[in-house]
């Protein structure tokens, strides 16, 4: 359920005439069926919407929170979200661009629909009269035989208009080609969405841009079985200014789970935003008012240096995942790493974090704090670790060494110390 601290309790702030303009602002629509039908479907409301998350990972990402953030936009106005954890589809997986998906095990995929559920409800309501609802596709899936699911849902899809997809026509073209079990994947969404459909009245999807192909389905077969017209609305895929898809760094995903990347590692994450993407990252982002974000984005042009934007986004964004406690333990032990707070008063697992992420080594008490300079990387030599040390520019738990021959004797915690060449140069020791 979410959290009234950390979640804005209205969405229009009185600067938008309505949920859509608002949306188009903060650059949250890339494509939707009919504009003018949806906007006054939306204008006249509550409708019911959902929005659809496979378990292909223990964790949902940063792709994943655009949608989860929408969900609540949407349901802020009024309107009824279902948050869907795809039990079925997690088994089968979307088509990739490049190959063929690893399919997990039945036991891992529903450990996951559990952990997923779980991490996408915090960010919706499940009280009061547009509650949300946490549903699985694996629910009426199951009890489908194979002849069934081709005789009613099957016979509906045509395989030239299954072939023209962007997904499939990629993997078509490519090496390794598409299995059946993935170019069936839209026939799966498509049936979602119509299931929801008669269940719940539910008559619109949301979701990435990239997955077009796959929204599409949906709407189709509900006009081909029920005579009916849904909608879409496609959030576009986020991407930095320099064209680089936002969110991943050297391969690796940005996670919504603790235990996957640390409160301390998320906060960085946005606190290193580009003064280019910061004012749309905090329109998408946060619930940041349009006049706050005017205001952030004056300042980010008048003294960029301050960096005031990134610095409210990296708060904003990581109170929302994980809690306003989690921001600020990360804002605290950013500044006593650099020697602006006592770094005694930190909580141990937010240390150990922060460490994590900074060049590191395990010692044995006793190390020469020369040898930790070297080891760590920050210096290239023993004798280039000594004459720093001489310089008066190396600190080890925000206490200056003074003796070029001194070892480490003084930890936090009983297990870290931390490592500093001058005044912005980290590194974290562990003891072995």
């Amino acid at each position: 359920m979410a959290d009234s601290q950390t979640l804005a309790a209205q969405s229009n702030d009185g600067s938008f005439a309505s949920l859509w303009d608002e949306l188009k602002w903060r650059g949250l629509i890339a494509l939707s069926t009919d504009e003018d039908e949806l906007k006054s479907a939306l204008a006249a409301g509550p409708i019911t919407y959902y929005c659809g998350f496979d378990p292909t990972a223990a964790s949902l990402h940063l792709g994943n929170l655009v949608q989860l953030l929408t969900l609540r936009r949407i349901q802020l106005d009024g309107h009824n979200p279902l948050l869907l954890i795809g039990g079925s589809t997690g088994l089968v997986g979307d088509p990739r661009p490049s190959a063929e998906r690893t399919l997990n095990s039945k036991e891992t995929v529903a450990e996951w629909v559990d952990k997923l559920g779980r991490q996408g409800a915090r960010f919706l309501d499940f009280d009061g009269k547009n509650a949300a609802r946490l549903v699985n596709n694996l629910d009426w899936t199951a009890p489908m035989s194979a002849i069934d699911f081709l005789r009613d849902i099957g016979k509906h899809f045509r395989v030239g208009k299954m072939l023209s997809k962007d997904a499939v026509s990629a993997r078509l073209n490519s090496e390794h080609g598409i299995s059946y079990t993935e170019f069936s994947y839209q026939i799966l969404q498509g049936m979602d969405f119509l299931e929801l459909f008669r269940r719940y009245n539910c008559v619109l999807q949301t979701g990435g841009s990239d997955q077009w192909g796959n929204l599409t389905s949906g709407t189709d077969l509900i006009r081909k079985v029920e005579g009916a017209s849904a909608h879409i609305l496609a959030t576009p895929l986020i991407t930095n200014s320099d064209g680089q898809k936002f969110g991943k760094s050297e391969g690796n995903a940005v996670w919504l789970d603790a235990d996957m990347t640390s409160p301390y590692a998320f906060y960085q994450f946005w606190l290193n935003v580009e003064d280019a993407d910061v004012v749309d990252r905090l329109k998408v982002f946060t619930f940041c008012t349009k006049a706050e974000i005017d205001d952030l984005a004056q300042q980010t042009a008048d003294a960029p240096y301050l960096r005031a934007a990134q610095k409210r986004l990296a708060y904003e964004v990581t109170a929302l995942v994980h809690s306003p406690e989690a921001a600020q333990a990360a804002i605290d032990a950013s500044a006593a790493l650099f020697g602006q707070g006592d770094l005694q008063a930190l909580d141990a697992a937010t240390l150990e974090s922060a460490l994590r992420e900074l060049p590191n080594t395990q010692v044995t008490a006793g190390t020469s704090i020369a040898q930790l300079l070297v080891d760590t990387g920050l210096v290239a030599s023993l004798s280039a670790g000594r004459r720093a040390i001489a310089e008066g520019g190396v600190y080890v738990n925000n206490e200056k060494v003074e003796d070029e021959t001194a070892a480490l004797e003084s930890w936090l915690s009983n297990r870290f110390a931390v490592l500093r060449r001058g005044k912005k140069t980290l590194a974290g020791i562990f003891r072995a």
